[in-house]
């Protein structure tokens, strides 16, 4: 196995820690989370940036790579939701629309074709990293306002933080979805034929 497809093995691997950090809630758990989860973040632009350096491009790594960014970012989000950190609805847009791009690439696969991210379920990826860490990092500062820290943030700050999460979100929602859909255009003919 090459180094990028280690690291995007390491991305899947973090994982449960981000989640017990995010869940578990001891002091400066949410700065944990955000550590765990930018480092997590960072080695999908690694993994890639290397492959593409070194020739060392995989079907493994076309497959596995976007399947770990989604794993990533999914379990941030059910995480936000079950701590009431955002609209339930917009994660199950998101949701809905990995499953279909999971399920075409499944069908692509069958084919004997492996079909790689493009640029806008890239730019979609950077939408939903961006939106996750400017939530841990508002809730990581509402925390250092609980905890006298920060004194000038108090309850009613996070009615704000909750809406600036909620616009940065909903950004990524809209980044989802349409990407989601230009991914199902252009590999329609697949879908179509398919069995």
């Amino acid at each position: 196995m090459n180094l990028p497809n280690k690291l995007t093995v390491l991305r899947m691997v973090l994982v449960p820690f981000f989640v017990l950090a995010l869940l578990w809630p001891f002091p400066h758990h949410y700065l944990v989370a955000l550590i765990l989860f930018g480092a997590a973040s960072y080695t999908d632009h690694l993994d890639g940036k290397l492959a593409r350096k070194n020739n060392q491009i995989t079907d493994f790594g076309k497959f596995m790579d976007p399947l770990a960014d989604k794993i990533l970012v999914i379990s941030a989000l059910v995480c936000f939701v079950s701590l009431g950190l955002c609209d339930v609805w917009l994660v199950l847009l998101i949701i809905a629309r990995e499953f279909m791009v999971t399920s075409v690439r499944l069908v692509a696969a069958g084919k004997g074709k492996v079909i790689a991210a493009n640029n806008w379920g890239k730019l979609k990826t950077v939408s939903q990293i961006v939106a996750i860490c400017v939530i841990l990092f508002t809730q990581y500062l509402q925390e250092l306002g609980s905890l006298g820290v920060l004194p000038w943030i108090s309850e009613e700050t996070a009615v704000l933080f909750w809406c600036i999460g909620e616009i940065f979100l909903a950004a990524a929602t809209l980044f989802s979805v349409l990407s989601g859909l230009i991914y199902l255009r252009q590999n329609w003919e697949l879908v179509r034929t398919a069995k």
